[in-house]
């Protein structure tokens, strides 16, 4: 892997990390159940893309 793509993959896992803390910060402080679960689905989506980046490595 160049070092490009290991720059590329490191900037895509840090931009993952972040929306999955987002996601996670966010479904904490919904009041809506049904909201809450579709924000916690997609933590659950960015720490998938996560792993899969981190496998690149």
């Amino acid at each position: 892997m160049t070092t490009k793509e290991l720059l590329y993959v490191e900037d895509a896992l840090g931009h993952e990390k972040f929306m999955k803390c987002c996601s996670k910060d966010t479904a904490a402080m919904l009041k809506d159940a049904s909201l809450s679960a579709y924000i916690e689905s997609l933590e659950k989506k960015h720490e998938e893309i996560y792993n899969k980046f981190l496998n690149l490595l």
